[in-house]
């Protein structure tokens, strides 16, 4: 029996993309554009992998790694973002993930990283060099201490502001826009 695949993802090109993948693969995909879907179709049936996509369209993926590792506890979990954040991988790792990947990703970067988090067999890839560490610029420092404290407030928008002492529609504004690079 091929095993179940859940991919919650609002981006509708890539999820489907990944779903043509990986049933080409031989596995049983089902995507989900929000975690209200994810979770519902978690109740209905088991999975044995799942990707969560950091940056929903309505909320954060970190709010629903929790609640998807309770209904899916034997299932390998993979946050997937374009932007990899120190803080969102620490998060997303505590909230019940198994391993957290950067996109661009594709079908075998995920079932490598889903292995590898697994325990499972490891690929003969070569590992990539290092790259050499610089210093965060000021707007990718705030970026990233803004994705800390939306997941502290389980992505409230409200109270992430109160927190960081600004107006709401700032901080809306401000998650609207992409991080910059590093």
């Amino acid at each position: 029996m091929s095993a179940a695949f859940l991919i919650l993802d609002d981006n509708d090109v890539f999820a489907s993309t990944l779903a043509r993948s990986l049933a080409r693969r031989g596995f049983r995909p089902t995507v989900a554009h929000s975690g209200e879907e994810a979770l519902e179709a978690a109740r209905r049936e088991r999975f044995d992998y799942a990707t969560i996509d950091l940056q929903l369209e309505k909320d954060s993926g970190l709010q629903w790694v929790s609640p998807l590792r309770q209904a899916l506890p034997e299932a390998r979990l993979l946050v997937l973002t374009g932007y990899a954040s120190i803080a969102t991988t620490v998060q997303a790792i505590k909230s019940g993930a198994d391993n957290y990947l950067a996109k661009p990703a594709n079908v075998d970067s995920i079932l490598s990283a889903l292995n590898h988090a697994s325990g499972g067999e490891r690929t003969d890839e070569p590992v990539p060099p290092m790259e050499e560490a610089s210093p965060l610029s000021l707007e990718r420092l705030e970026w990233e201490h803004i994705q800390r404290v939306l997941a502290e407030h389980e992505g409230n928008v409200s109270s992430t502001a109160r927190a960081l002492n600004m107006h709401r529609r700032t901080l809306q504004r401000k998650l609207a826009k992409r991080p910059v690079a590093r």
